[in-house]
């Protein structure tokens, strides 16, 4: 199955999936201004060091690994955003209406 889902997506699925919102989520993660919104919202594309402390976080180390490969292993506590459904996200012929 190919997923077709950027960044942007996935930073607000985390944030969502925490029940956080963008001022609490920048608060934790020490993001200034408005970077959190121009991120989720693909008007900037965060550096390794942004998304390295945003899966660095307590909350959101859970989600390194989806984050990266798009895979997850609950048994070591590497899962998917609960509001993740990759549904949403396929492409090509299996993609569903």
């Amino acid at each position: 199955m190919n997923l077709n889902i950027d960044v942007s997506e996935k930073i607000k699925l985390m944030r969502e999936s925490e029940r956080m919102s963008r001022a609490e989520a920048s608060q934790e993660w020490e993001l200034k201004g408005d970077a959190l919104w121009r991120y989720e919202n693909s008007k900037t594309i965060p550096n390794a060091a942004v998304i390295t402390k945003i899966l660095s976080h307590p909350k959101f180390e859970k989600y390194s690994l989806w984050f990266i490969t798009g895979k997850t292993i609950p048994e070591v506590g590497q899962i998917a955003p609960a509001l993740y459904d990759p549904k949403n996200y396929e492409i090509g012929e299996e993609k569903s209406a």
